[in-house]
This record gives C-alpha cells, structure tokens and sequence, in this order.
C-alpha cells in the first residue's frame, strides 16, 4: 500500500471506528509499517485539517471527529481542479489558508483514481503570477477583523494612506471586498463619522476593543467609491 492509499484508509479506518480510540500500534498492525510511520501519517492528516484528536498514555489513541469530515464524495477529477482553481486564485489573500485545508479535505475523501486524474489534471494548469506579487501574509490581522465582524466588536487600526500617512483610528468593520488592487475592509470609521473602505495591505495593525458596536443597516452605511462595485457572495 503507498502512502497516499494508506492516508485515505486512516481517514475512513478512524472514521468507522469513532468514539472508540485506536492506538498507533494497533494501527500499524493493521497496515503493516512502523509506529512511527503512522505517527507521521496521522501528523500530515492533522496538519491537512483532518480532525483527528490523540489522548496519551495508557488506554488513549486517536480518534476523529465525524461531525467535522466529509464521506467519501463523488467528485470527478474536473470537477476537482474547478474547485482547486477558485480555490488557488485566492492566492496570499484573506481566506488563502482555509482555501488550501478546503482542497486538502476535498483531495483527502476522494477515490484513488479520481485522486490521481485530478492531480495529474491539476499538473497541466498554471498560473501567472505578477513579479509585484507580495508574498507576505497577516493571517492575525485577517483574523482579528473577522472576529470583530461576527462578534460586532470595535478594532483600533493603524493605517497607512496612499500618501504615506499614517493614522490610528477605532472602526466598526461591516465586510471585506475584493477589487483588483486586492482586498479591502469595508467599516463605519468613527474619527470621520462615515463609511470608509481600506486597503488590507496598508492596514498595519488592528487590536479588538471592548465595546460592541451598534448594528447597522447596510443602506445606512452609504455607498462604497465608484471604483468599487459589491455583490454579495452566494454559497449556493
């Protein structure tokens, strides 16, 4: 068995075996390798985002979560790449890191033979990448916005205008949007009293305060610049 075969059968072995916890050495009896191979099998499932959960000592082992996997799917290698092209373009931005779990949670549950039809596919597809491209990425950043979004939460941002300026101002994110500059934050800035999107590569800092902002209506907030349209992004 190779190690892309025996990853996928760890998967659905934990699977089909949740609650019940299954040891390293029990799991390297059933696959015939080491114990330390599996070790850095379940490690590399781990850091793919599989949620599998270890308990030390005597009587533990690993266990998964069912709730948080997908079955086996019925993706075909097309279909596969589709998703790993939107998925790809996300490139360094926002949501770059759970685009790259998504794929490898999606590549995790599939056949074999659709596995390998799609990264062979996958193989033939390139993208341009522009020399100006950054590769710096401020997943904290992107995070403490986000949370203050769903939990409606006030952040005090450092940030640096087209003319070199830097301001520190506390605001109210409402939504992120994408333009061909990048991505941008979209919130009520209290130090202009308005609406005002920003640049998320000139936004140096951004701490979560206390206070919960007041709920706004979108029509409230005004329109965005005319260099900016929105739409909302559909799930299905």
């Amino acid at each position: 068995m190779n190690r892309t075969d025996r990853l996928y059968a760890l998967v659905e072995e934990l699977r089909a075996s949740a609650p019940r916890r299954r040891s390293a050495r029990e799991l390297a009896g059933l696959y015939e390798v080491s114990v330390r191979t599996i070790e850095r099998d379940i490690g590399a499932l781990q850091q793919a985002g599989v949620p599998i959960y270890a308990d030390v000592g005597r009587g533990g082992g690993y266990t998964l979560d069912k709730e948080r996997t997908l079955p086996p799917v019925n993706f075909t290698a097309s279909e596969a790449v589709a998703l790993a092209i939107c998925l790809g373009r996300a490139g360094d931005s926002l949501y770059a890191k759970a685009a790259r779990t998504a794929l490898n949670k999606i590549l995790s549950v599939m056949p074999e033979a659709d596995n390998d039809a799609a990264r062979d596919l996958a193989s033939r597809i390139r993208f341009h990448v522009p020399k100006e491209e950054s590769a710096v990425s401020r997943p904290a950043r992107d995070a403490v916005l986000e949370e203050a979004m769903l939990a409606r939460r006030v952040v005090r941002i450092t940030y640096v205008d087209r003319f070199g300026s830097e301001t520190e101002r506390d605001v109210e994110p409402q939504a992120f949007t994408v333009a061909d500059r990048g991505w941008y934050l979209l919130a009520w800035c209290r130090l202009r009293g308005e609406c005002r999107v920003f640049r998320l590569d000139r936004l140096l800092r951004a701490v979560p305060l206390d206070e919960i902002a007041p709920e706004r209506s979108w029509d409230s907030l005004g329109e965005p610049p005319k260099e900016i349209r929105t739409r909302t992004l559909e799930l299905a």
